[in-house]
């Protein structure tokens, strides 16, 4: 195990000395600046944003990961009988009941 992680060491720090050798490098004022989108930024770029697009982003994913899990379960389904079935709604159940809470809390309302 030590072997591996010294390699996996040498291997990364190995990848990085090489490319401060092997790769031009200039020091400049464009390049210190922020990139987003390619527009240059004009007033302050710290702005605060609504914690409602991160609660939505969030959900999303939560919901999204979550429909992951019905591809295997629709695969086996036949195979799988009544308790598979019985399962599976449950675990839907429970996605319902958080997408309710959600809901009530105004976590889905688009600003």
């Amino acid at each position: 195990m030590i072997l591996l992680i010294l390699c996996g060491i040498a291997f990364a720090g190995g990848g990085i000395m090489l490319s401060n050798v092997l790769a031009r490098s200039t020091k400049n004022k464009v390049k210190g600046e922020a990139y987003e989108c390619g527009v240059p930024t004009i007033g302050k770029s710290w702005i605060q944003f609504n914690v409602g697009y991160y609660l939505f982003a969030l959900l999303f994913l939560i919901f999204d990961v979550e429909l992951v899990f019905l591809y295997p379960w629709a695969v086996v389904a036949k195979q799988s009988g009544w308790i598979a079935f019985v399962e599976i709604l449950i675990f839907l159940f429970i996605l319902f009941l958080g997408f309710l809470y959600a809901h009530k809390k105004g976590a889905l309302k688009w600003m």
